[in-house]
Formats: structure tokens, C-alpha cells, sequence
């Protein structure tokens, strides 16, 4: 087939530009995906960062969404090599020296680590969303609903999602283990605990433990990806590495583009061919703060003082929900904390294909000022042996990462920001602009589909498949 043939051509090949396409494709349309990267994946990929042998997930680890997403759940992945491991907790976080309160399937089991009103408090607050999920779930993974599939679920939810995540925690609980369950759920966000709205992603993260838990794919997130990328040939898409894409002149005609990158590479992609007015509003959009990325290749398993620690993916290292609230707090006002909020994973307890035998990874990231270029490989690795003294002795390699190295391998982590933007309630719906489709652009045939659209960040292939169906609408339609 000749290039010119295709019906639509998608820029990027991340979780969300893997996901037009297959969208497409699956509408009977033909479709080119061209990645500037010699792999695929954007932020799913996975490679020896450290020591041979020793796999890391280069950027996205852990992927309740991807899981739980309406999309991507009812692809046959598994017939295209994914296959999910589901560690039996999915996430712990310990909030004193020797204990730890795990996000079980359950939510009697998590509720009963809690002590007196908390856990009832606990069962009360997660029920009613949990159970509420399918009725929720399409409004909340995409645009802003103007007819919502369930108005009762979704006020509901509302009431409780629009606080902010302290507020919320402090309201609900009296002790410190419930209060500090929240604060790390509520640290996904990047957003200052006491921000409106932070308790909406907080209520999430927490039903979807209990709904389907934290999965990863089985031999690094890498899968996840070459998986959608396998299922988009065997629809007829095909896929071009190794070009990166200066501008819209490079491509060839189409009824239809769609990008996946953010506002930034946006406009200078479009350049001209955007009204000035539009493009003025795309430099309005708000970078959140980056990260600083941590892997570790060990000589064992963590030595967590909390042993439920080892029952999670995920570990919240961070202490009380007074300590995360400061951390986060002040890397909103430029600082570097010494203590930093950690984000970690220990996927090769779970998975043994991540390391040699006997041998362990580590994948760990905090929150650091945009544009950042200061190591906290000292302050992470000091946060981690406050809770599992020895870790250090451990260590056989690390691979560090400031926020410009991250730009540097994948240009939609602008400033190291990993979300696509800041997802406060300004910017949470009117990504990357106000509009009617915010999918769409005054560019007849142009689209977004990053994580730069609703729903925002994380993997869940749900700001593609929206801005494909936009295109399917207009553009595409037989």
C-alpha cells in the first residue's frame, strides 16, 4: 500500500497513540502510526538500564487503569503476548517504623488493618464508589459528560471527589494508618494534598485496588505495548520507527491526523497552519512538576522492617500524611525536599523474569520542581533505608534520571512532567484548550490524542480512543 493510501496517520506510538490507531483500524479504516524512537511504547517501554539481565520499565510501571480501562480490557492482548500479574496487595504504605496498612482486594481485609472508627470510616468511604465503578467509569475516563450514564452514581461520587485529599483524609479518620493510605494514593495526583479536586484520582486509585487491583505486564511494561502494536498489524496498521516529525509538511495527505504529544510540540508541529489565537491559548498551558527517576538493581529482596511490604507492587514510601503533604507542598514552591514522597515498585517478587535468579529490581521516582536537573538519588535511597534498614547493601547498580534526561528520551515529559500537565480542576477537562471537542483543533482533520486530553495521565489508551472517535465522527465516516 502506498503511503498516500492511509485514511489516517497517528504521530507517536504511546499508550494513547497505539490506541487511535487500533481504533481506527478496527473501524474498517486504514492507518499509519510513525514513532520518532527506534521502539515503540512512549512511556511503556522496558529495558537493561543497570546490569545485564536486570529488566526496568523506563517510565510507566504499574497499571490499574490500563486493567480497568473501558478500551483497553476488551482488546485480545493476551493473544498478542500480554499477560498481567496481579500481586496479592496492591499497594502498601508504611506510615510508622514496623507497620505498614496494605490496599487489599478486600476491602474488609484493608479495613480491618485499621483501628476502631477508622475502619468502619474506611468501609464506608470505598463501598459506594466500588460497587458504583461500571456506572462510572465512561464519565470519569473521558471528556466532561453532558449527559452522564449514571447522574445518582456520579453526584455521588462528586461529593467526595471534589474535596481535597487532606481535607478528605482528615475528615474521614482519626488515626494516622488510614490517613496516610490516602496521602499516598493522593500523591499520584502532583498536586499539593490540600488542592480541590485531589480526592477525586485518591478515590480512584483506591477502587480500582479493590475492583482489579495494581497489575504489570509479565516481563516489563514493554509487553503492554508491543502487544497493542501486534494487535494493530494484525488489523492492517502499520507502524514506522526511527522518524521523528518536525512538522505536519512531512507527512503525507490523509483525511486525518491525530498527535500524540503535547501542546508544546503541538504548536510547533502545527506552526502556522494554527490561528494565532489558538496557538496563543495552547502557550497558556500549565507543565506540572517533574520527577527524578531511580532504578536499582539489587542483590536481594528490600528488607522492608514492615513485612506486608512484600505482600505489594507498589510501596508508598513517604511516612505520616503530614510528612507526604510537606513534600509535595514544596515542590510546588520550587523546592527539593529532603525527605521526597517515593513512588516504588518491587516487580521481580512477582515476577521472575525482571531479574536473575536470586536477584532483585527496584523502580522509584519522586517529585521534583519542573525542569529540575538536582540528583536525589541520596534523598530516595535515604527514604527507602528509613523503612528497610540495610537496603543500601544491596545495591549492585543504579540507573539515575533528572527530568531533562527524561525529556531528552521522550519529548511529551516536558520539564519531566509525567502527566502530560498540571490535572487540577482549571486544567482537567479544558486540555490542552476549552473546546467543544477538546480532542479536535480549528485545523480541519487535526487531533490530540495525548495525555494532554481528557481523562489526563496514566495508561488507559482512553485519550486516544476518544480523539479517534472524534476523527470516526468527522473525518472518517464512510
Amino acid at each position: 500500500m502506498d503511503m498516500g493510501e492511509y485514511d489516517a496517520i497517528v504521530v507517536g506510538s504511546g499508550p494513547n497513540g497505539l490506541a487511535a490507531a487500533i481504533a481506527i483500524a478496527e473501524a474498517g479504516r486504514s492507518v499509519l502510526v510513525i514513532e520518532g524512537a527506534a521502539g515503540i511504547g512512549g512511556g511503556c517501554r522496558t529495558a537493561e538500564l543497570t546490569l545485564p539481565g536486570f529488566r526496568h520499565d523506563v517510565c510507566s510501571a504499574i497499571h490499574p487503569l490500563a486493567a480497568a480501562s473501558p478500551f483497553l480490557r476488551e482488546l485480545p492482548l493476551g493473544d498478542h503476548g500480554l499477560e498481567w500479574v496481579f500481586p496479592p496487595a496492591a499497594c502498601a504504605h508504611p506510615p510508622a517504623d514496623g507497620t505498614a496498612v496494605t490496599l487489599e482486594h478486600s476491602i474488609s481485609e484493608t479495613a480491618g488493618q485499621l483501628a476502631g472508627a477508622d475502619a468502619h470510616a474506611y468501609r464506608v468511604l470505598m463501598e459506594p464508589p466500588v460497587r458504583d465503578w461500571p456506572k462510572l467509569e465512561n464519565d470519569l475516563l473521558g471528556p466532561l459528560p453532558i449527559l452522564p450514564g449514571s447522574p445518582l452514581a456520579l453526584a455521588r461520587f462528586g461529593l467526595t471527589a471534589l474535596r481535597s485529599a487532606r481535607g478528605l483524609a482528615e475528615a474521614r479518620f482519626d488515626r494516622e494508618p488510614a490517613r496516610a493510605l490516602l496521602a499516598g494514593l493522593a500523591a499520584h495526583t502532583v498536586l499539593p494534598l490540600e488542592r480541590m479536586s485531589t480526592a477525586a484520582i485518591t478515590m480512584v486509585l483506591g477502587l480500582l485496588g479493590h475492583r482489579v487491583g495494581w497489575p504489570f505486564p509479565r516481563g516489563g511494561a514493554g509487553r503492554l505495548a508491543n502487544a497493542l502494536g501486534s494487535y494493530l498489524r494484525e488489523l492492517g496498521g502499520r507502524i514506522e520507527t526511527g522518524r521523528w516529525i518536525a512538522s505536519l509538511d512531512e507527512l503525507p495527505d490523509s483525511e486525518a491526523v491525530l498527535l500524540d504529544v503535547t501542546p508544546r510540540q503541538l504548536a510547533a508541529i502545527a506552526g502556522d497552519r494554527l490561528p494565532s489565537s489558538y496557538r496563543r491559548r495552547l502557550g497558556r498551558y500549565r507543565y506540572g512538576p517533574g520527577v527524578f527517576k531511580l532504578d536499582l538493581a539489587l542483590a536481594g529482596p528490600i528488607p522492608w522492617r514492615a513485612e506486608r511490604c512484600l505482600r505489594a507492587g507498589t510501596v508508598h514510601v513517604g511516612g505520616t500524611m503530614a510528612e507526604i503533604a510537606d513534600a509535595e507542598a514544596a515542590v510546588w514552591r520550587g523546592e527539593h525536599p529532603e525527605r521526597p514522597f517515593v513512588l516504588l515498585a518491587q516487580q521481580s517478587l512477582f515476577d521472575d523474569s525482571r531479574a536473575p535468579a536470586g536477584q532483585h529490581t527496584a523502580w522509584a521516582y519522586c517529585h521534583v520542581p519542573h525542569g529540575s536537573t538536582i540528583d536525589m538519588t541520596a534523598a530516595i535511597e535515604g527514604q527507602i533505608e528509613r523503612f528497610a534498614p540495610g537496603f543500601r547493601d544491596l545495591i549492585l547498580a543504579r540507573s539515575a534520571r533528572t527530568t531533562a534526561d527524561l525529556e531528552s528520551a521522550n519529548p511529551n515529559l516536558v520539564g519531566g512532567d509525567l502527566a502530560g500537565g498540571v490535572t487540577d480542576l482549571g486544567q482537567l477537562w479544558t486540555r490542552p484548550v476549552a473546546r467543544w471537542v477538546p480532542y479536535s483543533t480549528p485545523v480541519r482533520g487535526l487531533y490530540v490524542c495525548s495525555s494532554s486530553t481528557p481523562p489526563g495521565g496514566g495508561v488507559h489508551g482512553m485519550c486516544g480512543y476518544h480523539a479517534a472517535c472524534a476523527a470516526l465522527r468527522r473525518e472518517l465516516r464512510e
